[in-house]
């Protein structure tokens, strides 16, 4: 599957900035069912100084920095991404989840431990155990990892509600799973919360949707925006992707951008400015098949 993406991140100020400096992960990034053949990124007004740089986990950033003043910023980014399909897997027929577990710190190779360190809690990601209490009701002894991955995924869809009103950026996930309600980064966040303190590893993901479903499907929540979704070690299978926002395992209609321990890893837009007053934010994607 090819699709042409364009996403736009536009700031108004009510006041001229004089000075700014952005750190930006808009380039989606190569994986092994995913390759992006072209990326452009404009900027305006044009930044004085601007660097593509590969962060700690392989992820493609820019660093820019404006030292004119101006009203407005506008960052946007076009790129052609190929997607390929993956091979359908029985779910009982994958491993116990606590042989995959088991695994995980024994294993002192550099991919070994490239896939431990996101076993551990994060900034956004604190342990609770509420939150483990309630992944270990789909998290049965014995059970098969993606089997109870599914069933995880399942209930959390089924459990909360999208809400764009209900949380911000800063939003603890232990007020999401009281609340039952949230947004795509917070139900990724939830899901890395109820796993990492059962010993799995697990990965924040963020990336985009398709905007148009195929006939007769209904729209996918997070269309139009930047999502989010969360990647999980599984053993012999790999990384898996799951989104628990639309109760769905990640095929060809996923983009990556990034991944990390959690947002604040891999923020689309972020950094700092003087002055401006107050600001007004818009974000627009566009995800077309080609």
């Amino acid at each position: 599957m090819k699709y042409k993406v364009t996403h736009t991140t536009r700031y108004e100020y009510t006041e001229a900035v004089p000075v700014c400096q952005n750190i930006v992960y808009v380039t989606p990034r190569g994986t092994p069912f995913q390759n992006c053949t072209r990326h452009r990124l404009t900027i305006r007004p044009q930044p004085d100084v601007s660097h593509r740089r590969i962060d700690y986990f392989e992820n493609v950033s820019h660093i820019l920095s404006i030292n004119k003043a101006h009203r407005q910023l506008q960052i946007t980014a076009t790129s052609s991404v190929e997607l390929s399909a993956r091979v359908p897997v029985d779910e009982k027929a994958t491993a116990a989840w606590e042989t995959v577990r088991d695994g995980l710190p024994v294993d002192r190779t550099k991919a070994g431990l490239d896939t431990y360190q996101f076993a551990f809690a994060s900034p956004h990601v604190p342990f609770d155990a509420l939150l483990s209490d309630y992944a270990r009701q789909s998290f049965t002894p014995g059970r098969a990892v993606l089997e109870a991955l599914a069933d995880l995924n399942g209930r959390i869809h089924t459990d909360f509600q999208y809400d764009p009103e209900a949380t911000t950026v800063n939003t603890p996930i232990a007020e999401v799973f009281h609340e039952r309600r949230g947004v795509c980064q917070d139900l990724a966040h939830l899901m890395l919360g109820c796993l990492r303190p059962l010993g799995l590893a697990a990965r924040y993901t963020s990336g985009y949707l398709r905007t148009h479903p195929p006939e007769g499907q209904p729209q996918l929540v997070g269309a139009d925006a930047s999502h989010a979704w969360l990647s999980v070690y599984c053993g012999d299978l790999g990384w898996v992707d799951v989104d628990p926002t639309n109760n769905s395992f990640p095929t060809v209609e996923h983009i990556t951008v990034a991944w990390g321990r959690d947002y604040s890893d891999v923020c689309p837009v972020a950094g700092m400015f003087v002055g401006g007053g107050t600001h007004e934010l818009t974000v627009a994607v566009q995800v077309t098949p080609t």
